[in-house]
């Protein structure tokens, strides 16, 4: 099965292109099912819908797209062989990285995040799940729409790039450059409040698109705060996908790192990372903590979501929770966040320039409810002062 459609000019100058995406995947069933989801959607046209790796790599000029859904298994050419070749082609090009839940392509999509992937998305085992279908239908319109937008706002304003422009540097500094310069974007000025008085007594991090590479990089200068204080992480991920990030963020932080199990004591010394599919609460159990997984319904689409982490915490901690939202699409951990400050904790929020996708860092951001909103490499460094008892 093959597609080749492409977006002819608007007659409005003023309405932007639709997105051009590029599938890639051996099978014809999900080469169908995508490319009918995209040419469904207003602001998005099939630009080629391609077999092999090889077949993207070889056409990849031709077709000229924004982004690109990589299957990771295929013959001639696999997706992670293909990943580079396609940046090095088009280094502004959006890579969704797809593959079946395994084990191996979990790695496999971890190694392609830091070889510059954008994002990845896990296809359902089955086509025929009506439920796991939605949700990979859903999620992945929202991925390609939000990554897309976000290299439509960083084409230069001129035409022509010069080919020696020095790239600002890059969000995430284990991704190699891949993507051009963000154009500025104006804001409105955000209010910031008061850090709360209470001094901290446990860490919770939210994240998503974009949330690994963010939390293995700020885990790894946080050492002085998880030897002292509980860490709790909440980040949007299949089963399999969290316990491979454990191990990541275990080698990251040179600490103990591991997927939260119902019931066992919550202590300083460990990052608690919120295991796929459940959501991860904390309890009080007399004069201790203990984790509280549930499998109840999505919340904010998203299971484990951030917001039940981070409201069952008050009763625990009361006020003394710092909370920081990361990288994410969606406003999950925003409702969570203001329910936080109110019983006198605190919210970081990563900055725009830094993040992945500047959705769930800018719910909180624009609610009012961040004491400070911060580039990711200046995130580590707050905390430590914090969790010191600096309270500016």
């Amino acid at each position: 099965m093959s597609i080749a459609l492409t977006g002819s000019s608007t007659s409005n100058s003023t309405q932007q292109e639709p997105l051009r995406v590029m599938v890639v995947d051996d099978s014809v069933v999900i080469r169908g099912l995508i490319a009918r989801w995209v040419a469904a959607e207003p602001d998005m046209v099939v630009a080629a819908s391609l077999r092999t790796g090889l077949d993207a790599v070889n056409q990849i000029e031709r077709v000229n797209p924004d982004v690109a859904v990589l299957d990771i298994e295929m013959p001639e050419l696999d997706g992670i062989a293909a990943l580079p070749q396609l940046l090095a082609k088009k280094r502004n090009l959006i890579v969704i990285m797809a593959s079946t839940l395994t084990r191996r392509n979990a790695e496999i999509s971890f190694k392609a995040l830091s070889l510059g992937a954008a994002d990845y998305i896990p296809k359902p085992e089955s086509t025929r799940e009506a439920g796991a279908a939605d949700i990979f239908h859903h999620d992945l319109i929202q991925k390609i729409r939000s990554l897309g937008a976000k290299v439509r706002r960083s084409v230069p304003a001129s035409p022509h790039l010069p080919a020696t422009s020095p790239p600002l540097a890059p969000a995430l500094p284990r991704q190699p450059l891949s993507r051009p310069p963000l154009t500025p974007v104006a804001h409105p000025p955000l209010t910031r409040r008061a850090f709360g008085s209470q001094a901290p007594r446990a860490l919770l991090i939210g994240s998503s698109t974009g949330g690994p590479q963010a939390l293995m990089t700020l885990v790894a200068e946080i050492g002085a705060v998880i030897d002292r204080f509980p860490v709790l992480i909440t980040q949007h991920m299949p089963p399999t996908f969290t316990t491979i990030l454990a191990e990541h963020l275990a080698r990251s932080s040179h600490r103990p790192a591991h997927e939260a199990v119902d019931g066992e004591i919550v202590k300083a010394g460990t990052v608690y990372l919120a295991p796929g599919g459940r959501h991860m609460r904390v309890v009080r159990r007399g004069a201790e903590v203990a984790i509280a997984l549930d499998d109840g319904p999505p919340v904010n689409f998203c299971k484990p979501a951030v917001d039940p982490l981070f409201s069952s915490a008050i009763d625990v901690w009361q006020g003394g929770i710092l909370a920081v939202v990361l990288t994410g699409m969606g406003s999950d951990g925003m409702r969570g966040g203001k329910e936080i400050v109110a019983a006198g904790g605190s919210v970081i929020a990563q900055d725009e320039a830094t993040s992945v996708v500047w959705g769930m860092p800018g719910a909180a951001a624009n609610a009012g409810i961040c004491s400070a909103i911060l580039p990711l490499g200046q995130i580590a460094p707050k905390l430590v002062r914090l969790f010191s008892g600096d309270r500016s």
